[in-house]
């Protein structure tokens, strides 16, 4: 079990898919993600592994939730600077993004 004071150093924000392109050096299928995390953090590339699951184009302008402090991950070629979350799907490869179910959040809300 972790603590409630575990839960609060994970930094969860809320962010905005502004490019996606290909990862072809990726070990499993994946895109490369620009994401845009508010005027605190700023844009943020990370590594998903979507393909199978989302097209490029549906994935542009879509609200995630991404993870903002924890180390930089390399992955191949690519550091990935935030984790973008999501659930295994159970429908195929990939995983499935957490989103909002509604609008009335900003750019860069943390998770609470």
């Amino acid at each position: 079990m972790i603590t409630y004071e575990d839960f609060e150093k994970v930094d969860i924000r809320l962010g905005k898919i502004v490019e996606v392109t290909d990862f072809p050096e990726a070990r499993k299928p994946a895109y490369k993600l620009l994401v845009d995390l508010g005027p605190e953090i700023g844009m943020k590339k990370s590594s998903v592994q979507l393909v199978g699951t989302y097209e490029k184009d549906e994935l542009l302008g879509m609200m995630v939730a991404c993870v903002v402090n924890f180390p930089v991950r390399r992955v191949g070629p690519f550091d990935s600077e935030v984790l973008t979350l999501g659930f295994k799907n159970t429908e195929g490869m990939g995983y499935v993004l957490v989103t909002p179910s509604k609008s009335t959040v900003s750019l860069g809300d943390r998770l609470s």
